[in-house]
């Protein structure tokens, strides 16, 4: 229904595309150095890290990023990265999937503050309803983390860290733009020696547009969120409490283009405890809880999940170069629906357990990771982490990854419409090989090829079209391969960043390609500040894509996205954000029928009389001149201004 637009239509070939961005990239060279590498990344091993001792593929999305997009919502924030391919259902607030490396879109597991949000009912996390303003930064994680996390981190994994407004100083913002969007927000907190306290407010509503192509019936969406953090200090244990939550309404059209509606509510709570034992160990402990709820105003159709969750992880710098780390967590799902007549309620026990064993000495870079998971109707698993990389003088690392991965059925695979008690759990298997090299601290470049091996996918079988009625069963089975590459240069005042992929997501059952995924796609990005003024810009080509149609599957035009973002700081306090997005007035779909934005212009102000400079993903712990590495007790407890908590 939409084409591609005449003045982008001449794409170059990727390889071409690619090679001219990274050449025209580094003719911005300067002579002053990238940011420190040597950064804090937490959800590839569930401890703090150093990013320059993680192998795994992993993207760090930080709050200058978030602010220099203006993106409206987290899958903007996400698809100028390759390796993540978009589907939506209409505009903002729509049901948005994402799919990590070809992988499905429930494969993805979604953590809010580390809180798992993927509900247990049809459905996916709730991405499109976490306002960027609300973010301190994203941890992606490509590549299976079964071992640490269990069920659907066979993809990857993308972990959403709400911001620390008492950290970056009170905040407030209002905003406008296109199709009568609004939004307006309020973040700030305090700090003492021992105590920490952040809130945060935001609130958006948008007219819309008419979610299907053939409709022209506007659907609008509000949102009202909220979050809070307390951390204090009680002799040598800190405590942690989180929360947050997301309300609103999504207006949309269903298959018969009727305009209906649905409320929404997600939310976290999580408390945490975590002390020292001597000076080389740390003990937590905490509990969440986790609630999902949808509910049809037109009908008593809904969706509800909540989730309880209790866990404990202790880590252990056993030498200067050899960090352990072990843990148990353990959930109480229930999950509930009414769907078309049907009814489904089921609660579900989970116990997960691993070990991880780190090393991080001279040259050499290991990982390797053991999970086992006791799933109370798809039974156990083990799964596992592999990873070895050896770096060079010149700064060239090469390193190679071998995991497992399981996505056990949710309950409305086994009890909802074609529910099948007796599913069995996906399972993966994935290797990756690939190479880094930094150059004099201002470029950097990687190139990875992977493969990941997925058997018994789950996938709904007819059996009878007279009357229609069908059953959930393990029937296929899926081979993604794929080359990825990336050039970044950051040094003031530029900041540039490249990234490519060509895949091949491929259903070995079918021979057909996997609906939804692009073979090939390049991002760009660029940005310079002259003073008080940034400009950037953010492009994107995604290849064509095989979506589902009625009689027989359709194929999705190639398109190229364009955004162009600009921020003025007026006074050290005052600053105005703007976006144009779809620049180039693309028509393009990311689902079958499903309309996306025209070109539109969206501005914000912001007010952040206390603010210190945007917070780039959290510095690493001061290392310990004797060890190599700082001491828990000392790594990860400050004072003043760089203040931070083990419980973080």
């Amino acid at each position: 229904m939409h084409g591609v637009s005449a003045l982008v239509r001449p794409v170059l070939p990727l390889s071409v595309c690619v090679s001219a961005a990274l050449a025209s990239a580094a003719s911005l060279a300067e002579s002053v150095d990238v940011p420190d590498a040597d950064r804090v990344f937490v959800t590839a091993t569930r401890s703090p890290t150093p990013l320059d001792e993680i192998l795994a593929s992993v993207l760090v999305i930080d709050r200058a990023a978030i602010e220099a997009s203006a993106a409206g919502d987290v899958p903007e924030l996400l698809r100028f990265h390759a390796g993540l391919d978009l589907a939506r259902n209409g505009g903002p607030g729509q049901t948005t999937a994402v799919f990590i490396r070809g992988a499905d879109s429930n494969h993805t597991l979604v953590l809010v503050d580390g809180v798992r949000i993927n509900p247990g009912t049809i459905g996916l996390a709730a991405l499109q309803n976490i306002p960027p303003a609300m973010i301190e930064r994203i941890e992606v994680v490509k590549g299976p983390r079964s071992a640490l996390y269990g069920s659907d981190a066979i993809g990857g994994v993308i972990n959403v860290i709400t911001r620390r407004g008492a950290h970056d100083g009170w905040s407030a913002e209002a905003g406008v733009g296109d199709y009568d969007s609004r939004q307006a927000g309020l973040s700030g907190g305090f700090t003492t020696q021992h105590l920490e306290f952040e809130l945060g407010a935001y609130w958006a509503d948008s007219a819309g547009f008419p979610t299907r192509s053939d409709d022209s019936t506007d659907r609008g969406y509000d949102n009202l969120s909220t979050n809070a953090q307390l951390r204090a200090a009680l002799g040598r244990a800190e405590v942690a409490l989180r929360h947050w939550s997301a309300q609103g309404t999504t207006e949309y059209s269903d298959f018969y283009l009727t305009p209906v509606d649905q409320d929404y509510q997600d939310s976290t709570t999580a408390l945490a405890v975590s002390w020292p034992v001597g000076t080389d160990a740390q003990v937590e402990v905490g509990g969440s809880r986790f609630e999902d709820r949808i509910e049809q105003n037109q009908s008593a159709d809904f969706l509800k999940t909540v989730r309880y969750g209790t866990n404990v992880q202790a880590d252990w710098r056993a030498t200067a170069t050899q960090s352990l780390a072990a843990g148990a967590m353990y959930s109480s799902e229930q999950a509930s629906s009414e769907s078309y007549g049907t009814a489904m309620r089921a609660t579900t026990d989970t116990l997960n357990l691993f070990v991880q064993d780190s090393l991080a000495a001279g040259p050499h870079r290991g990982l390797v990771a053991l999970g086992y998971t006791d799933h109370e109707t798809a039974g156990n698993a083990w799964t596992w982490n592999l990873e070895y990389g050896y770096t060079f003088a010149a700064g060239t690392q090469l390193y190679g990854l071998v995991g497992s991965g399981f996505r056990a059925p949710d309950a409305t695979d086994r009890y909802g419409f074609g529910g099948n008690p007796d599913l069995e759990p996906e399972r993966s298997n994935n290797y990756e090989a690939g190479i880094r090299h930094r150059f004099q601290g201002r470029h950097s470049v990687s190139l990875a090829a992977f493969r990941n091996d997925i058997d018994d996918l789950i996938e709904f079988v007819t059996l009878s079209y007279d009357p229609f009625y069908g059953e959930n069963r393990n029937v296929d089975r899926a081979r993604i391969e794929g080359i990825e590459a990336a050039y970044e240069y950051d040094a003031a005042p530029w900041r540039v960043r490249l990234e490519a992929i060509h895949q091949d997501p491929r259903n070995l059952t079918s021979g057909e390609e996997l609906y939804r995924r692009v073979s090939d796609s390049v991002t760009v990005t660029a940005q310079r500040r002259f003073g008080p003024v940034a400009l950037g810009l953010d492009v994107l080509y995604a290849g064509e894509r095989k979506d589902f149609g009625w009689p027989q599957p359709v194929t999705l035009d190639s398109y190229v996205l364009a955004n162009l973002t600009a921020s003025w700081q007026l006074t050290r306090a005052l600053s105005v954000n703007g976006r144009i997005e779809n620049l180039l007035n693309e028509q393009y779909e990311l689902a079958d029928t499903f309309n996306t934005p025209d070109r539109g212009l969206y501005v914000t102000v912001r007010y952040t009389p206390g603010s210190r400079a945007p917070a780039v993903v959290a510095a690493a712990p001061a290392r310990d001149a004797g060890t190599g590495r700082g001491a828990y007790s000392a790594a990860l407890r400050s004072s003043g201004e760089g203040q931070r908590w083990a419980t973080d």
